[in-house]
């Protein structure tokens, strides 16, 4: 129970949660060139809304635990937390590629191959495969350096 002090409010995790996601939206803005209203359609087209909401909260609850582990306290709860986030994330990364592969397959296996239709067929095929090869890339880099990052801060803070 004495973990459960260490996270933030409701209300303040909800603001963190946004505040993040608005600051990070414009850093990839200013990064891409590209302005927010088309970054945000970009995000919907290659990952959809499902995997962005899942992948943020995960990932927000992977930091809040994370930055959550402090010097005198027991940490376990904060360190599984953060943890179990950061795998969360692994495994909807996967999961998102094996949905993504399956309904690429589903799309081809659904309308019938001819040469006028070839065209149409590959770029769905491509939209899907798209989809699920950028979730890879994505989630399992994140979900590895958040791993690292808890798992070290734990263990440093514990060793103080």
């Amino acid at each position: 129970m004495l973990a459960l002090k260490a996270l933030p409010s409701t209300s303040n995790a909800i603001g963190l949660f946004f505040g993040t996601g608005i600051i990070l939206l414009a850093v990839a803005s200013y990064l891409t060139q590209m302005p927010v209203l088309d970054l945000v359609t970009w995000l919907q087209n290659v990952f959809s809304w499902s995997f962005v909401i899942i992948f943020s909260a995960l990932f927000s609850l992977a930091v809040v635990a994370g930055a959550s582990i402090k010097a005198g306290k027991n940490n376990e709860f904060l360190y599984d937390a953060g943890m179990q986030a950061a795998n969360g994330i692994s495994t909807l990364a996967l999961t998102f590629t094996l949905l993504g592969i399956s309904l690429g397959i589903g799309t081809l296996s659904e309308q019938p191959l001819t040469p006028s239709s070839v065209n149409g067929i590959i770029g769905e095929l491509t939209k899907q495969f798209s989809m699920a090869f950028m979730t890879t890339v994505v989630g399992l880099p994140s979900s590895a350096i958040l791993r690292a990052w808890v798992s070290l801060r734990y263990t440093k803070i514990e060793k103080e």
